[in-house]
Formats: structure tokens, sequence, C-alpha cells
């Protein structure tokens, strides 16, 4: 696993997109768990540094709603789309992520 951000960096309920390894991360943080997955929804490719973090399992798209578990990357109303997940763990302030 590789640093990717502080936890600090990464607002409650919030995101944060990072580089680990030359590859765009996005970080999600929610009720002190952080998770990391790709940074464009799977249906349509539209940024999901927009989308909204509703509880703490689940990242909703804003294009068109799609919502994706943070910890399987899937999508309960349209299986056909998985959100890539990344390995994470907190490491004292540091998020380690593996690519």
């Amino acid at each position: 696993m590789v640093f990717a951000a502080k936890v600090s960096e990464i607002p409650d309920f919030g995101k944060k997109v990072v580089t680990v390894n030359g590859q765009e991360i996005l970080l999600v943080k929610a009720k002190g768990q952080v998770y990391a997955c790709e940074t464009e929804c799977p249906h349509q490719g539209a940024p999901l540094s927009g989308a909204l973090v509703k509880d703490a399992e689940h990242l909703s798209c804003q294009r068109h709603g799609y919502r994706f578990n943070l910890k399987t990357g899937a999508c309960k109303e349209f299986p056909e789309y998985t959100l890539k997940i990344y390995p994470s763990q907190v490491v004292g302030e540091d998020v380690m992520v593996e690519i």
C-alpha cells in the first residue's frame, strides 16, 4: 500500500481526488471510514468529484443518480455497472491505498 493523503485533508461526508502512482483516485470519507475508488462513474464517465455522499456506505453520481456501494462498488439498481474500489486503510493519520 502507498500513501494517498492525510485523513484530515478529507472532510467527513466529503471527497478528495488524489494521484497515486500516476493514477487519479477518489477518496471518500464517511463516519470516519475512508474509501478509495475510481474518479469517473462507470455508467457514462461523469466525474465523481461532484457525487453525493448521502450515507456511510454509498456514493451517488450527480448526473443520473446511480448509487454505488463504497465497500463493494456494486450498484443495486443497475447491477451491470460496478464502481472500481481500491483497498485502503488508515494508518495513524495516513490514508494508504493499494493500486
